[in-house]
């Protein structure tokens, strides 16, 4: 039984390190999202082998929204000077984070988890929060920049 929990420290504790490991040699973030353009919507479209949903504009933002060949829909938040500034996805199975947190992936793998129970994980680093709640077959989350949240905007609207 000791052994489990040694083992189990040891993962905790090393974990984010591979991952930071493994990243390094990983290409660039081509097709980055968080942070990057609204012309990068357009490329995690391709990559996420995504079909184009509805787009809707508020005052200060555009949504785009895709479909993954899984059903999960992921809308992308972008603010009218162009920058997508939050992330949000709903459906049966969790979309690749990585492709859609683009650079700001590392920072969400090595971040330190925040508050979480049942079903729900958060997590912030520097200026990036990440929520997922729910379970196998229905689950949801966000990502955004809270530097990026344009004035006026509140962070609870990026869902």
């Amino acid at each position: 039984m000791q052994v489990g929990v040694l083992f189990r420290s040891w993962q905790h504790r090393w974990l984010p390190f591979f991952a930071g490991a493994v990243l390094a040699g990983a290409s660039p973030w081509a097709h980055a999202a968080l942070g990057d353009t609204v012309q990068s919507v357009a490329a995690d479209r391709m990559k996420l082998h995504a079909t184009v949903g509805q787009s809707r504009t508020a005052a200060a933002y555009t949504v785009q929204e895709m479909t993954l060949p899984s059903g999960t829909v992921v809308r992308e938040f972008v603010s009218a000077a162009g920058t997508v500034f939050g992330v949000a996805w709903q459906g049966p199975a969790p979309p690749d984070l990585q492709q859609l947190l683009g650079r700001y992936f590392p920072n969400f793998v090595s971040a330190p988890r925040g508050p979480h129970g049942r079903g729900y994980a958060r997590t912030e680093q520097g200026n990036l929060v990440v929520e997922n709640t729910g379970h196998t077959g229905a689950m949801h989350g966000h990502a955004y920049l809270t530097d990026g949240v344009p004035a006026g905007v509140d962070p609870a609207e990026i869902w």
